[in-house]
């Protein structure tokens, strides 16, 4: 057995575990302990780098973070960092003045970008302080894409949106609205310099059924219902609505129906409860809202009489596994009709480029998506660049946002006459001590017991009379202070030196969750398995080093470390020190770091 990675900054950003997941690898521990200190411009200002949407993403962001939280590891909930970035959105007052203004002069070169949803103003934010000339072009009448047109107003607000799309058109980037673009051939002879694609996914599925053509008034696509909603042209719906598919957008037309007047919601997807693509909190508050979710019902005709919707039939299937853990949804034969007046699908999403033209060498594969250097997002015509969900399919916000960085990196090496593959920059690590006396360092290393932080929200009746009154209220500073301690400071390291230790095993001793032992080497399952708290989760990587005087190795099991720096407290040579893990991801030049960060220092991870 080697020394473990831990002997590299590499291994540190790893144990850093919602920042890991986050897509865009927002910095979560440092923006908490900025609101935890009242910093909320700060907070919001280190969001920003990352983001680009605090304030949106704070209220509609999927949270891959938090599954990935530590601290659900020692309670039963994580901490609640989606609802933190809106703290930071809602306290931080004026901060226009603190954002970076674009270059005077530019370098002269010009970027389309088509769609101004998160992918496109990620990408235009970044290669505006790069000093390009970006122009952003849109067929809705106001920037924000998706976010403005399908998530409702009660769970986002339209001045959230033209607060944060603002902030990017400050940076002198033109957004052209009611443009749409019917022709990549035609945009590219317009002479850009590069062209960025982030249309996103915008065709709805289609649930052909019998009934559907006959039926077809009382029967819509749940995202195209959703954008008359949004822009006004529709507010009514029936009394009796069913809702067909499990995510986030039959949740969002199933808790708008109820906004609308609808006395009666049915959720009805073809997946088990656990297995529906949802978020379990917008099942949660579809539930408390009062909206019935059916499972295991598979859809087989819309009935009708005279041409008016009376009901769709259902097929109650079971969920079964084969050998291999393969699910199947297994036929009973047993039927229902369950009557309604209008239905709204929402069985998926789906791209659409029907504008790109196939014969200008940009390749499709047989899904009909473009043919993409996943890594670079660059297409098979080298000029033209994909980001958010017209690259990869549909996913979310913050996943855009992230494609929206990568892509900007991409054109920016393109357009400097380099490899896009070869001369990308890669991701960095520093490490600094954080230690500021015997006994005192540079965070707050207490441990706090307080129980996740519930979210205060409008009174039900009031609620679900007005669809575009804001649900959830946001945290007050006591919450949120509460809220920011139960953070673990997981970016804080334990960082171990051998040759200074004595192996007198103090650290051990005084370890609250038993996650240092000191040990014979080997390999790494055998291994695990004879520390003095066994190490089953595989996924997080032990922090292993080698070179002390009896031979032994330090093994420390991350995924138990509290960060609590009592092992370096109780050291007595010093041999463990705490120092934070700051992790530099590349974004296009003069947005290449959080504000405070010097990259020309970072040690390669």
């Amino acid at each position: 057995m080697g020394t473990s990675d831990g002997g590299r900054p590499g291994h540190f950003h790893q144990v850093v575990d919602c920042q890991w997941a986050c897509p865009a690898h927002t910095p979560v521990p440092e923006y908490l302990r900025l609101i935890a200190a009242g910093r909320y411009a700060d907070s919001y200002e280190i969001n920003w780098w990352s983001n680009v949407f605090p304030g949106i993403l704070g209220r509609v962001c999927d949270r891959p973070c938090e599954p990935a939280c530590r601290r659900g590891r020692v309670d039963e909930e994580p901490v609640a960092i989606c609802r933190m970035k809106r703290v930071a959105a809602d306290l931080k007052g004026d901060i226009s003045a603190r954002l970076p203004k674009a270059p005077e002069r530019g370098n002269g070169k010009r970027i389309a970008c088509v769609g101004a949803g998160p992918a496109s103003l990620a990408a235009a934010r970044d290669l505006a302080l790069a000093g390009y000339s970006v122009t952003v072009f849109d067929n809705l009448t106001r920037p924000g894409g998706m976010m403005r047109s399908q998530i409702p107003k009660f769970r986002l607000p339209d001045s959230v949106i033209d607060e944060e799309c603002g902030y990017v058109e400050a940076l002198g980037v033109e957004v052209v609205q009611n443009r749409y673009v019917g022709s990549l051939k035609d945009l590219r002879a317009e002479g850009w310099d590069a062209i960025f694609v982030g249309t996103g996914a915008p065709r709805g599925r289609e649930a052909d059924l019998p009934g559907r053509q006959e039926a077809g008034a009382h029967i819509h696509i749940g995202i195209d219902w959703l954008s008359n909603i949004a822009f006004g042209h529709v507010d009514t719906v029936g009394k009796r609505v069913i809702v067909l598919g499990g995510g986030n957008t039959a949740m969002d037309c199933c808790r708008s129906s109820l906004r609308l007047g609808a006395e009666e919601v049915n959720v009805i997807v073809r997946s088990g409860f656990e297995e529906m693509k949802a978020s379990p909190w917008e099942k949660d508050e579809a539930l408390h809202e009062g909206v019935a979710i059916r499972n295991c019902m598979v859809p087989m005709a819309f009935e009708h009489e005279a041409g008016k919707l009376t009901g769709v039939t259902f097929e109650h299937v079971e969920v079964q596994y084969d050998e291999a853990g393969k699910r199947r949804l297994a036929p009973t034969g047993r039927m229902e009709t369950v009557p309604c007046d209008q239905v709204l699908v929402a069985i998926g999403q789906e791209n659409s480029f029907p504008w790109i033209e196939r014969d200008i060498g940009l390749e499709f594969d047989k899904w009909d998506m473009p043919v993409l250097n996943e890594q670079t997002l660059q297409s098979t015509v080298a000029d033209v660049f994909f980001g958010g969900d017209a690259a990869l399919g549909p996913r979310n916000i913050i996943e855009a946002v992230a494609q929206g960085h990568r892509a900007a990196v991409s054109i920016d090496l393109y357009l400097s006459g380099k490899d896009v593959v070869a001369d990308r920059p890669g991701e960095r690590v520093t490490l600094a001590s954080q230690k500021m006396g015997i006994h005192e360092w540079a965070y707050d290393n207490d441990i706090s017991e307080d129980d996740r932080q519930q979210m205060a929200t409008l009174n039900l009746a009031a609620a679900l009379k007005d669809i575009k009154l804001e649900l959830e209220l946001g945290f007050d500073v006591e919450k949120a202070c509460s809220e920011a301690a139960r953070c673990l400071n997981c970016d804080m390291a334990t960082v171990f030196t051998a040759p200074t230790c004595i192996e007198c095993d103090s650290c051990v001793d005084i370890c609250p969750t038993e996650c240092i032992t000191f040990t014979q080497g080997g390999e790494d399952a055998e291994l695990r398995a004879r520390l003095k708290a066994p190490a089953p989760n595989l996924e997080q990587p032990l922090y292993i080093e080698g070179g002390l005087k009896t031979g032994r190795v330090m093994v420390k099991d991350e995924n138990l470390c509290l960060h609590c720096g009592l092992c370096s407290e109780r050291c007595p040579t010093n041999a463990w020190d705490m120092q934070k893990v700051e992790w530099l991801v590349p974004q296009a030049p003069k947005a290449c770091a959080t504000p405070g960060t010097t990259p020309e220092l970072a040690v390669e991870a």
